[in-house]
């Protein structure tokens, strides 16, 4: 007599996700730099001159470790950061799409690709309830150590001319592409979304395609830069375009291309 068979039980996988979705951070999920608001833990809840005219163009990383380190030096606390960075109010209609993104939570994988620091990035998110929503962080090491001072340290070197010397943007988002749909099973996503503003945005905005979509927030630089970018038929640009002010502009646009099969 033949063996009867055994049903498994080994779990169906998922199918894959269909989008991807790639957020900045400073003025895109939060109203403001969380670097600006932390400095408002400063004494008197500001810098030094000689700190602030110490800056270099293009090392913006290096000037946040000397004002973190000088904060530290002043004695400001873990929980002083910690409280200005959970102030931080987030950007119209941004938790409007975060409460959309998690009821499709099938359908979006949610990335964050920022120029801020660990730290204050998982703060925040946690503050608001939001962390478990991101696949993954792609941003500036930073943590405490023993003597109390946030150490914040670069993501990685690279060697695109248009990207500050310590991330490049478009060199984060190329490499996750292309891991994920080797982790998928050979799958790509169907689309990419990419929700910015500032001009350090724009360099991953060549990593996409023509059925990809870069929203950047309306009237800032990221906005700008691409309408420049347009205007003079840039090549290499072939992503769609949609400024939006409010987080629900993206959601009436996500709403409009999920429909699409």
């Amino acid at each position: 007599m033949a063996a009867s068979s055994v049903p498994s039980t080994a779990p169906v996988p998922s199918p894959p996700k269909r989008f991807l979705v790639l957020f900045d951070f400073d003025e895109t999920i939060v109203n403001e730099s969380s670097d600006d608001a932390v400095v408002r833990a400063a004494p008197g809840q500001q810098l030094p001159d000689w700190l602030r005219h110490s800056y270099r163009e293009g090392y913006y990383n290096e000037q946040m470790q000397r004002i973190l380190a000088y904060m530290a030096e002043q004695g400001v606390t873990e929980d002083s950061i910690r409280s200005k960075v959970e102030q931080i109010p987030p950007t119209p209609g941004l938790l409007t799409l975060f409460q959309y993104l998690q009821s499709r939570k099938q359908d979006f994988e949610l990335v964050v690709v920022s120029d801020a620091n660990m730290y204050f990035i998982e703060a925040w998110l946690e503050r608001a309830g939001a962390r478990h929503l991101f696949h993954r962080i792609f941003t500036n090491p930073a943590s405490f150590d023993a003597q109390g001072r946030l150490v914040l340290l670069p993501f990685h070197a690279h060697d695109c001319q248009r990207c500050p010397d310590n991330m490049c943007k478009q060199v984060i988002v190329r490499g996750y592409l292309a891991r994920r749909q080797q982790e998928r099973g050979g799958c790509p996503f169907q689309r990419v979304f990419y929700v910015g503003d500032g001009a350090n945005d724009i360099c991953p905005m060549l990593a996409l395609g023509p059925r990809d979509t870069a929203f950047p927030r309306r009237h800032f630089p990221m906005h700008r830069l691409l309408q420049e970018m347009q205007d003079a038929g840039t090549e290499g640009l072939k992503v769609s375009v949609v400024p939006w002010a409010s987080g629900q502009d993206v959601v009436d646009c996500l709403n409009r291309l999920e429909e699409e099969r």
